[in-house]
Order: C-alpha cells, then sequence, then structure tokens
C-alpha cells in the first residue's frame, strides 16, 4: 500500500484487556496526516494494589501530542466506564463532544457538585441522528441497554462502514428507554459492514438475556412478601430498576425513600426528560426513620461496597438518618463487578449481625445484565454480517473467547487486539500494523498522576512495612547535640522477645554515630546514609522486615 493512501484504522487506548476504561480513536488518511474521532472517555475503579486511588483513567497522550487533528470526542452512553474521565480530560484535548440529552443533562447536572471543573463544548445528537465530523459520518443507532439513551455507532468513510456496538442487549421489554431494533442493524448489514467492533463483556454465557421486566415482577415478589422494610441497592445510573422499584414499592402500598446523591443526580435528570413520568415524588433520607416498617422501600446508592456510598455508612452506623433493625431486607439488585467481592463481603456481614436479611442474585432473578450473550451475538452478526470483528469491552479472556465464536458465525476475520494495537480496517485485509505505548492514569484526590509515579509503590512500601523517621542535630564540630527524635509508624511495638522496638532503632542509631570519626559527621549525606542502611539492617534482622526509613540530619 503507498505510504500517502488513506486508511482507516482503529487504536484503542482503553477497554480492550479490561472492562471499564472505555476509549477508542478511529482514525482516517495518510498514514502520518490522519483525523480522529475519540468514541468515549471513561473510567475504572482501583484496587488495593492502587492504595489512596479511587478511579484509574486512559492515558490519552497519542491523541494529546495530535489534538489539532482530533474532529470530535462522541460519548456513546452516560455510564462511567465511558463518560467518567471526559471532564478530567478533555481540557487536554479541547475537542467538541457529542452525546445525547440524557448523558449531557446528567454530566452538566455533576459538574454543579465539581468546583472548578470545565464548562465543555457538548453539542446535543437527538437518538438516531447522524453528524459529519471531518471524514467521518457517525450515526447513533439506539440500543437497549442498563442506561437510558445507550447507542451503537455507525462510522462512515469513503472506505466503507464501521459499527461500534458500544454496551448492548436484545430486550423487547426494557421497562425503560431503547429497544435493540433488528431493522436498523440489518439495514446496516444490507449497507456492508467492512468491521464491528462488538462488546465482549458476556461472551461466556450461553443462550439471551433476562429482560428488566422480569426484574421487576421478581421485585415486586420481594417487596410484597416482606414484613418490615425492604432497602434494594443498585447502579445508579439504572433508570429502568429505580423506575421497577418505585411501581413494585406503589403496588405494596409503599412509599420509595430516595437514599445517595448519586442516585439524586440521575432521577433529577430522569423526571426532567420524562424517563419517570407517573411514578411518585420520592421522599428524603430523613423520612426513613418516621414511615411504618412495612411502609417504606429504601433504594441506596453503594451496592459494590464503596466506603462512601449510603449502603457501607448505613452498615457501619455512621449514616445519620437510616438504620436497619432486625427483619428488614437488603436487596443486591445488581452484578458484583471483580475486585469488589472483598467490599461487599464486608457490608454483608455488617448488616448480618443487625440480623438484616442479604437477597442477591444467587436468590433469584432480580438483576439481568445489560450485555448480550451468545444467543444475542449470533442474532446481531447475522444482521450485520461483518466483514471484520474486533472484540471489545472485555477482559484478555473475553477477547478470545469472542474471536473464536465470532469465527464459528461465519466472520471472514476476527482480530484480536489489545490497548495499544493499531488496526488498519481498509483498505486490503484487517491487520495489526502498530503497537504504541499506552498506560493509565490515576486520580490521586484532585491530582492526576502518571501509573509510574512513584506515590503508588512507596504506599504499598508503607502499608506492608510502615516508616521509622529519625531526626538527628550536628554542630560544625560534628558533635551531637542532643538526643536522636525516633518516631515509628506501622510497626509493632515489641520484639518476639518482649522488647520494645523502637528501643533497638534507638541504639543503633546513637552505635552509628558513635562509630563515625568527628570529621565523616560533618558530611550531612554521609551521616544520613550510614544511619539509614544501619537501621534497615537491624529492623531486618529483628523483626523480619525493611521499612521506610527517612532521616534527616540537621546542623546546628
Amino acid at each position: 500500500m503507498a505510504s500517502d493512501q488513506d486508511e482507516l484504522v482503529f487504536l484503542p487506548l482503553g477497554g480492550l484487556g479490561e472492562i471499564g476504561m472505555n476509549a477508542a480513536l478511529y482514525g482516517f488518511g495518510p498514514k502520518k496526516k490522519k483525523k480522529w474521532i475519540l468514541v468515549d472517555c471513561g473510567v475504572t475503579f482501583a484496587d488495593e494494589g492502587q492504595p489512596g486511588i479511587d478511579l484509574i483513567l486512559p492515558d490519552l497522550r497519542f491523541i494529546e501530542e495530535r489534538k489539532e487533528d482530533l474532529v470530535g470526542i462522541i460519548i456513546t452512553h452516560a455510564h462511567e466506564d465511558h463518560i467518567g474521565a471526559i471532564t478530567e480530560l478533555w481540557p487536554r484535548l479541547e475537542a467538541p463532544v457529542y452525546m445525547t440529552r440524557f448523558a449531557a443533562d446528567l454530566l452538566a447536572t455533576r459538574r454543579l457538585s465539581e468546583p472548578g471543573a470545565p464548562k465543555l463544548p457538548v453539542t446535543v445528537v437527538p437518538q438516531g441522528g447522524r453528524i459529519e465530523l471531518g471524514p467521518f459520518d457517525v450515526q447513533f443507532i439506539p440500543v437497549s441497554h442498563s442506561i437510558p439513551e445507550s447507542n451503537s455507532l455507525a462510522i462512515r468513510t469513503k472506505h466503507g462502514l464501521v459499527v461500534h456496538t458500544g454496551d448492548w442487549k436484545l430486550d423487547d421489554a426494557p421497562f425503560i428507554g431503547n429497544v435493540t431494533n433488528a431493522d436498523d442493524f440489518k439495514a446496516l448489514g444490507d449497507e456492508g459492514v467492512i468491521a464491528a467492533i462488538s462488546d465482549s463483556t458476556n461472551v461466556m454465557r450461553e443462550g439471551i438475556s433476562p429482560s428488566e421486566s422480569d426484574v421487576a415482577k421478581a421485585l415486586t415478589e420481594i417487596i410484597m412478601a416482606a414484613e418490615h422494610r425492604v432497602a434494594i441497592t443498585t447502579f445508579a445510573s439504572n433508570v429502568a430498576r429505580i423506575s421497577a422499584v418505585a411501581q413494585a414499592a406503589q403496588a405494596c402500598g409503599r412509599e420509595v425513600v430516595l437514599v445517595g446523591r448519586a442516585m439524586e443526580r440521575v432521577v433529577s435528570v430522569a423526571r426532567e426528560l420524562g424517563y419517570l413520568d407517573g411514578i411518585p415524588e420520592f421522599r428524603s433520607a430523613d423520612a426513613f426513620q418516621h414511615l411504618p416498617r412495612n411502609k417504606v422501600v429504601a433504594l441506596l446508592t453503594g451496592s459494590q461496597g464503596e466506603s462512601r456510598a449510603a449502603l457501607a455508612r448505613i452498615a457501619n452506623d455512621d449514616h445519620r438518618d437510616i438504620r436497619f433493625s432486625q427483619g428488614d431486607i437488603v436487596v443486591f439488585s445488581s452484578r458484583l463487578i471483580p475486585g469488589n467481592e472483598k467490599s461487599v463481603l464486608r457490608i454483608v456481614n455488617a448488616l448480618a449481625d443487625k440480623g438484616v436479611r442479604i437477597v442477591t442474585d444467587k436468590d433469584g432473578l432480580i438483576h439481568v445484565s445489560g450485555h448480550p450473550r451468545r444467543g444475542e451475538m449470533e442474532m446481531m452478526y447475522g444482521w450485520l454480517r461483518p466483514g471484520t470483528v474486533i472484540p471489545a469491552h472485555g477482559e484478555a479472556q473475553h477477547l478470545a473467547e469472542h474471536v473464536r465464536f465470532a469465527r464459528e458465525q461465519g466472520v471472514p476475520h476476527a482480530v484480536m487486539g489489545r490497548n495499544g494495537a493499531m488496526i488498519r480496517l481498509a483498505p486490503g485485509e484487517p491487520e495489526i500494523i502498530d503497537h504504541l505505548a499506552v498506560g493509565r492514569l490515576y486520580k490521586d484526590g484532585e491530582i492526576v498522576i502518571d501509573e509510574a509515579d512513584k506515590a503508588i509503590p512507596e504506599r504499598r512500601k508503607l502499608s506492608i512495612a510502615g516508616i521509622a523517621t529519625i531526626a538527628i542535630a550536628i554542630d560544625g564540630k560534628g558533635e551531637i547535640a542532643g538526643d536522636p527524635v525516633i518516631d515509628v509508624m506501622g510497626m509493632p511495638r515489641y520484639t518476639r522477645r518482649g522488647e520494645e522496638l523502637i528501643d533497638f532503632v534507638a541504639d543503633t542509631v546513637i552505635r552509628t554515630l558513635d562509630g563515625l570519626p568527628r570529621a565523616r559527621r560533618r558530611d550531612t549525606e554521609f551521616v544520613e546514609n550510614a544511619v539509614l542502611r544501619a537501621v534497615r539492617a537491624t529492623l531486618n534482622n529483628t523483626w523480619g522486615k525493611k521499612p521506610a526509613c527517612h532521616v534527616l540530619v540537621i546542623e546546628v
């Protein structure tokens, strides 16, 4: 292929190799003069390996360096793993942003609680709308998912049509929101789809996903049979589930109490856009204790064990308005995201200690996924008849299985890419043509840091072995001025023989200083290094661990 010939490429910066942090680039043009669109800009959540970090963002360095060629950012839907990083990273890109009304209003509502957040230049695209961005013609195709106004994207260029499925499922009775319309995708298939970049989340699961309406029936049965309070925790963004709970409560003569700021924001936007028409206004948290125990249903944030969310605070008796009692029921109407097991288990045990009954998806159909199982994927490929499939939105095992599945469906080409793999979609057969360095960014308080920042490994070390801090004053003659000041944190107090560990540190410091010639004591850096090595060696011999150690020598 001539180097100056236009080519269409796909470059994932997040979401291929993990479930979350979705960010994908499409480029069109000659090798060094492409125009780009960015599809989604989401977050994933940190685990115990990143202490102190709440959110992980994609490293968009590749497109930051080419931001003058970025013609637009498109958000497929308003889940955090697709939109959560846009406010933080947009100032690095400064490109126009396109999304539907629900996503735009939710983003604007969240911005009100984030002082200093930039105001993004958002263009609202109607469901089914179409926009032209440089060499790209992009059409929003409504699909069913677990949040209103979710979309697949039909991306057209001179080299053909690509379908970016986003998150989707088949549900003829989704309770709220879109139905994935077979005719829409059959029409795209008739037009000719050169490639489908496709959701892999549930590729391991056979059959067809149950409907959101089935969940509504199960929740109604639980509430109807309950003798006391019922609390239901779910993803705050799942408006269909919120509506189902509200209608079930109404049918059982109960009022709904809404607890959690994230859920309050979603409900506010959903009401404004008409998604909760006919649903009575929800009560605030302070009404919970004043309503009869058999007349209340609480809707709570915190289904993933988040420490600052409503459910964790209630379980820890740390919520101002809410207390659970013996015989109350807490329903986890959500899937457990891998990595959150310990946090959720702590909450479950704390609730069980209070005599609260726990109901999860192991006990009945109280949650359905918003992603397609194999039966749905088979139908989608029958409609689209793509020339190529690139699995997305999945960990390595999901992507590999999706490749096998696509080939079983007769798809001519299936390419397993990972974050940083630049895949040429056209012209010619699809192939990986480059591997680019990609990484992650960490949201650390109000600061965004690189994953290579030394703060994270230092925190890991502190969490394992603590820290010893030693301050020493030395005068101009090399004499020790007063006793060294020693403090230790995160260490056991006593040795195996019952002696205080800090005494060993103090003895080591004095012995090391006494062993240094007076002339060497005037070399601050030499003294600091000598004491540091000696203290760490003593602690390793006495305790079996090498903590962090800070030595400060002050000249007086």
